[in-house]
């Protein structure tokens, strides 16, 4: 149970730690200490229990709460969307009710209280450093001895009369339920992959159907994790059209602005296609482009954007002059769309770490290699 999509742009991203003492860090807070109702519009208020006060947070999402998941969904403010760990309460939960534990990423916690409307509930949420459940478990943040001690920490044995843990399925990686057995007391029970089989989970008697195992990809959530790499790769992509542009003023009478706007910008223009088309397409058409690798599925998305470059260099901008521009732009456009449809192995559920590193050591020496060779082809047809 992710609590939330199991794609949250996932930690690839976002591999910055938070400073010490930022917001989420620290001492374990319960209640309205940890959440001032001016600060948290979704706390309600309080409950008392026996280790002292818990705040009650509402599971309806309101404006800001979806301005908060727009914006770290393109980047603003990404490390700051978070909340204070510790013990929640969802309605006024009894001593019986379950546990469900989740990570302070807030949209992870949004998705996972909006799921609880008319239940009573405590959510024991752990310090993750403001990463999603999934990816905070391959880091190590959502683990066993982070629960372990967050429980120690809320007093969690005061407060139910159960000893039952709801844990995302995706936080497993993270969490061996036998040790938090052992030092804690607590058993763990693994939850449906998705938040929104949450409630059907609960009145099954926290028993998951096979349906509720598998972990999908559709394609709502493949274009969930593009605005982040639009956002962080224009740094880099732009200064790279800027120079393409001016290096297109060269040739063998000394240098021509008249080449600079009527090839130099051409060119720029069909390096930003093969990187929006890397980013873009290879989320959208993910399931059909062929191969396994997103490598290979890059590069024959470049290969079918050639015959549009072709008419666009040659025909539309005259910008393709000769054959070695026309070969340079060949290997160039699959080898930018490869390059950037890479960029997906860490923020969908269907690759492995081992099959990234085995990805790249055969895919980036190659793409590095159809750059260069490219690079090359295309300035020397500038003289050609």
């Amino acid at each position: 149970m992710s609590m939330g999509p199991p794609i949250q742009g996932c930690c690839c991203r976002t591999g910055v730690k938070p400073e010490a003492g930022a917001a989420g860090g620290g001492e374990p807070l319960r209640g309205d200490e940890a959440t001032p109702r001016p600060a948290r519009p979704w706390v309600l208020g309080s409950v008392e229990s026996p280790a002292g006060e818990v705040a009650q947070v509402s599971t309806s999402l309101g404006a800001a709460d979806r301005l908060d998941a727009w914006k770290v969904r393109w980047g603003i403010g990404r490390m700051r969307c978070r909340i204070e760990p510790g013990l929640y309460a969802v309605g006024e939960p009894p001593a019986d009710s379950p546990v469900l534990v989740t990570a302070n990423y807030k949209v992870t916690f949004d998705r996972l209280r909006s799921q609880l409307a008319g239940r009573a509930a405590w959510i024991l949420v752990l310090e993750t450093l403001g990463i999603n459940v999934w990816c905070a478990a391959a880091k190590g943040t959502f683990g066993t001895d982070e629960l372990v001690r967050r429980i120690e920490t809320t007093g969690l044995p005061e407060v139910v009369s159960h000893r039952t843990l709801i844990v995302p399925q995706l936080g497993a990686v993270g969490v061996a339920a036998h040790e938090v057995r052992k030092r804690s007391g607590f058993r763990v029970v693994y939850g449906p992959v998705r938040a929104a089989d949450l409630p059907a989970f609960l009145a099954a008697g926290m028993k998951a159907a096979p349906e509720m195992r598998q972990v999908r990809f559709p394609l709502w959530d493949r274009l969930a994790v593009v605005p982040i790499e639009l956002v962080y790769w224009p740094k880099y992509v732009l200064p790279i059209m800027l120079a393409m542009a001016l290096l297109a003023g060269l040739g063998t009478d000394g240098y021509s602005w008249s080449r600079v706007t009527g090839v130099g910008l051409p060119s720029a223009v069909l390096l930003l296609v093969a990187w929006a088309a890397g980013l873009v397409l290879t989320a959208w058409l993910l399931p059909w482009l062929p191969g396994r690798a997103f490598a290979a599925k890059g590069a024959w998305l470049g290969v079918a954007l050639l015959p549009g470059a072709a008419a666009y260099g040659l025909i539309l901008t005259h910008c393709w002059a000769g054959w070695l521009t026309a070969a340079a732009w060949c290997i160039l456009i699959p080898v930018v769309a490869s390059f950037m449809a890479m960029n997906f192995t860490g923020s969908t559920p269907i690759t492995s770490l081992s099959g990234v590193r085995r990805e790249m050591r055969v895919a980036v020496p190659l793409q590095t290699a159809g750059a260069v060779v490219g690079t090359i082809l295309w300035v020397v047809g500038l003289f050609a």
